[in-house]
This record gives C-alpha cells, structure tokens and sequence, in this order.
C-alpha cells in the first residue's frame, strides 16, 4: 500500500472527524455502548478539529493515499502526570481498511520524531483494556505502566497506560528510515 504522512492542515477538520467517528464505531463496537457509538456526531468532531488544527504545539499528522485521509495521530505534553513521563499520544486513528498495512506505524514514528525534536524524552498512551491496539503498542516497545477506570455512555471501562520510556531509542529501532511510501 502506497501513502504518505504529512502534518494536518486546517481544511483536513471534516477528514480527520470521519476518520475519528469510523474508527471508534469498529474498533469499539462490543466495548463501548452502541448507542454513545451511533451518538457520534461527524461535525461536532470537525468543529473540533478545525479549533485543534491551529495549535503549532500540539503535532497532528495525517496517513492519506491517493484516495484520501483515512488516518491520523496527535500528541504533546503529558495531561496527567505518570510516573516520570513527560509527552503523551493523545489519539491515533485509521480506518479499518488501512490497519495492519504500515500507516500506524509510520504515525507513531513520525509523531515520536516531533515529539522528540520539541525535547520529549519519552511518551504514554492511553488505551482501553479490551482494544486491539493495546497488542500493536506492546509490540512496538510500549510497556504497561498503569490503570484506571474511564466512564463511556454510561459505562465504566477499564483503562490502561502504556509508555515508551525513550523515544530517542524507539526512533533509533527504526534507523535507516524506510520511505514515505509505506514501504515498511
């Protein structure tokens, strides 16, 4: 599959909530309640990211292809402090069509390259217990740090932290650098 990464651009809002709501319906179906699922509201989300695409401080980066956007990741400064990390993925999403193809790994890469370059030594992310990704984490070095509960439509779902513990290692992992191309 060929596709590149490039940062979001504010006429990217309506993509990137697409990709968001998508995401969410099929990877949390059986998770998270249908109805907080059918509830999702595509322009609620646009408006959203049109707000979140003019921050230079919080990197957001896009995977498209020739026929469009269909992923994004975003993160930045830690939100909520754990143990002695500092940076934090706040959202990674494809869909389902594109997983497993190259683009996800991609993302995390590129978005641990910024993250880094703004001096972040290392990253969270935060994932419900019963998601898929959790594997895709692990297996990209990520280690279990913590857990929590979340409350989703009226449910309280079990929550884990993961972390990178040194993005400059993680990067490294990745040298020589495949191409843009999804090449991987």
């Amino acid at each position: 599959m060929s596709f590149r990464i490039r940062p979001a651009q504010p006429g990217d809002a309506t993509a990137i909530a697409h990709v968001q709501v998508e995401s969410w319906r099929s990877t949390y179906r059986g998770i998270v309640p249908d109805a907080f699922l059918e509830a999702l509201d595509k322009n609620a989300r646009a408006g959203y990211w049109d707000v979140h695409l003019t921050d230079p401080a919080t990197p957001i980066l896009i995977a498209e292809d020739g026929a469009g956007i269909f992923g994004f990741i975003t993160g930045g400064a830690i939100r909520d402090a754990v143990e002695s990390y500092e940076a934090e993925l706040y959202a990674i999403y494809l869909l389902k069509t594109h997983q497993k193809q190259g683009a996800g790994r991609a993302l995390i890469r590129d978005l641990a390259a910024a993250l880094h370059a703004q001096g972040f030594e290392n990253m969270i992310v935060w994932a419900l217990e019963a998601n898929p990704a959790v594997e895709f984490y692990k297996r990209l070095g990520a280690v279990p740090l913590t857990s929590k509960s979340i409350h989703i439509g009226g449910k309280d779902l079990p929550e884990m932290a993961l972390g990178w513990p040194d993005l400059a290692s993680l990067l490294q992992a990745w040298r020589p650098r495949a191409s843009r191309t999804g090449a991987e």
